[in-house]
């Protein structure tokens, strides 16, 4: 599979002509990056629109930290979190994700205007969730999960990373497909940091195109995750905080552009959306 045909358009969304990015709001307390800045609504919606005037091409909201060790927000907190964000910024034109878990809140975010489900669980946490998405005729983000967070890392052991993340994967996308969702309408996602340990994270980057013959277009979620503080501290340093990562996420942007990936997932959105054009300007050079 080419490079561009790998990149691929998701139906119900805009076409882009190089590797989307995806801004991120969270409108929770304890997110590992940036828990509680945008916890307030009116914050949430101005956050994303300054996001969108940064270069977003959609923005992903959510109302449920998915650090290892978080606890998880009741439905009505969840919905109290998210919809009123989902809605405020449908409304001025963007193009809204909603990351959640829920069959709930995903029905009732594309209702207030949301055009695309980003299920970190690819709709193994709630039954109900893949036929909403169907129902609704939703985008769907599958990603690469097995299980909750409890304290470390659950899960976390592969003989290959890559051929194992891409055969669970491709199980979990038959699945989703057999609960009716169009084909044209999902995205798979590695889960970097989801079960994983640092060197898992690279090995699957270093991968893209062994996630790209999928056949579905790809969203690589790398921002600030703690394999970029293993790889900027050294084997002997501290990692910095999260927000000190997004130099190396930017990288790791343009990485994935080059490779074919439809959208990056970032917090901080300038550096990235320069890097993906970048991508795309040298792509483009090499078909002349």
């Amino acid at each position: 599979m080419s490079k561009k045909s790998g990149r691929g358009h998701v139906a119900g969304l805009p076409v882009w002509d190089r590797c989307a990015v995806m801004g991120v709001v969270n409108v929770t307390p304890d997110s590992f990056s940036d828990g509680g800045r945008w916890f307030d609504t009116t914050a949430a919606v101005k956050h994303g629109l300054h996001l969108v005037d940064e270069g977003a091409d959609l923005v992903d909201v959510g109302g449920e930290s998915t650090r290892p060790g978080a606890t998880r927000v009741d439905e009505a907190e969840e919905l109290r979190r998210v919809i009123p964000v989902v809605r405020g910024l449908a409304s001025e034109g963007v193009v809204v994700s909603v990351d959640t878990m829920r069959a709930s809140v995903a029905e009732q975010a594309l209702a207030a205007g949301a055009a695309l489900v980003n299920d970190v669980s690819g709709g193994l946490a709630d039954p109900a969730m893949i036929p909403v998405v169907a129902d609704a005729g939703a985008p769907f983000v599958v990603m690469h999960w097995r299980g909750f967070h409890e304290g470390d890392n659950i899960r976390g052991v592969y003989e290959d990373v890559v051929s194992e993340v891409v055969d669970e994967l491709h199980a979990r996308v038959e699945a989703v497909l057999d609960g009716g969702v169009a084909p044209d309408r999902i995205v798979v996602d590695p889960g970097l940091g989801f079960s994983k340990e640092a060197e898992h994270d690279l090995a699957l980057l270093a991968g893209l195109d062994r996630l790209l013959g999928l056949g579905h277009p790809l969203l690589v979620a790398a921002s600030r995750k703690r394999f970029l503080g293993r790889v900027l501290a050294g084997p002997e340093g501290a990692p910095p905080p999260a927000r000190e990562r997004d130099a190396a996420t930017a990288a790791v942007s343009a990485l994935a552009a080059h490779q074919g990936a439809w959208a990056v997932r970032v917090h901080e959105v300038r550096a990235t959306a320069d890097a993906v054009r970048v991508a795309r300007a040298v792509e483009g050079a090499r078909e002349l």
